[in-house]
């Protein structure tokens, strides 16, 4: 079989065509920067987390063994956004989002994980569980002023009954925060992992806590990229020093089989701070890893 070069592929998610409405995993780029950090933004992430997918094509995963022609994916492009207008960007968000069965969003900044979760709390039908990579809570009731910034999505989806907080549990946390925006998300019950505890118990221990965390019923996945060290990421708008290895995420995440998973999203790439693509390609693993996870091996 002759397969193409990475550069000669379609520019869709792996190499998926856009717009392939087949497919039961759908990617969506939500290019939405509502312009709260302090650093050039995550508005082009998608087209980069794209083009940086590219390198995962050339064989099957090492865990799954299965291939992107083995799984049934689709790239829907990008969603619409209203530019400027935060509260109709995330209705647009929730609308969009809702007619996907099951969504991998690449952002974009942490704010459209909300929407999102608003659209998938509607079609299960009640509170989500909540995996977070990260290294801020994003608890806080507003960011600078701003009440829908990226540092408040979990504030507002806990607020609003979208997620269930003892089954939110976050890794990677690390980043100087107020006492009163820490003990607020301690007492909602949400289970704290920083990349303190990852580095000193190890993948096989945190991925056991997450197990017990979630349970059984339908959860979410959200991605942060600034949960991994710049070293491993520095195009993100908030890095934060002391974070995880790509390699500890991946190995967290290889042991969630099994875990009712309905979404995720990868947030944060910044390619203006990107150097050489890493975090571009950190951020694209990330989705293939939960591809992979999600559609399960091959068949013997």
């Amino acid at each position: 079989m002759t397969i193409p070069p990475t550069f000669a592929l379609p520019p869709g998610f792996l190499g998926v065509a856009r717009r392939d409405p087949a497919g039961a995993y759908s990617v969506a780029g939500v290019p939405l920067d509502l312009g709260s950090t302090n650093r050039a933004g995550s508005r082009d992430a998608p087209r980069a987390i794209r083009a940086a997918s590219r390198m995962l094509v050339d064989g099957a995963h090492p865990e799954s063994w299965r291939e992107p022609a083995d799984m049934p994916i689709a790239d829907l492009g990008d969603f619409a956004i209203a530019l400027g207008d935060i509260p109709n960007s995330l209705k647009l968000i929730e609308r969009q989002a809702g007619a996907v069965p099951h969504l991998l969003a690449l952002g974009g900044e942490h704010g459209i994980t909300l929407p999102l979760l608003r659209a998938l709390s509607k079609r299960v039908g009640g509170r989500l569980g909540l995996l977070q990579f990260d290294a801020h809570p994003d608890t806080a009731p507003d960011n600078f002023g701003q009440v829908f910034g990226h540092g408040c999505f979990l504030f507002h989806a806990i607020e609003e009954g979208l997620v269930d907080p003892a089954r939110c549990v976050q890794i990677g946390i690390r980043a100087p925060m107020q006492r009163d925006t820490w003990d607020w998300t301690l007492r909602q019950g949400v289970t704290m992992l920083g990349a303190q505890q990852v580095h000193e118990q190890g993948p096989v221990a945190i991925a056991a806590r997450v197990r017990e965390v979630l349970g059984t019923e339908p959860a979410y996945l959200s991605f942060d990229i600034d949960a991994f060290d710049p070293a491993f990421a520095p195009g993100t708008g908030t890095p934060e020093i002391g974070g995880l290895a790509t390699w500890q995420a991946q190995a967290i995440l290889r042991r969630l089989r099994g875990i009712d998973f309905r979404g995720m999203d990868l947030v944060e790439v910044a390619p203006a701070y990107d150097v050489a693509e890493i975090t571009a390609l950190a951020g694209a693993s990330m989705v293939w890893e939960y591809l992979a996870l999600v559609a399960g091996p091959m068949p013997a």
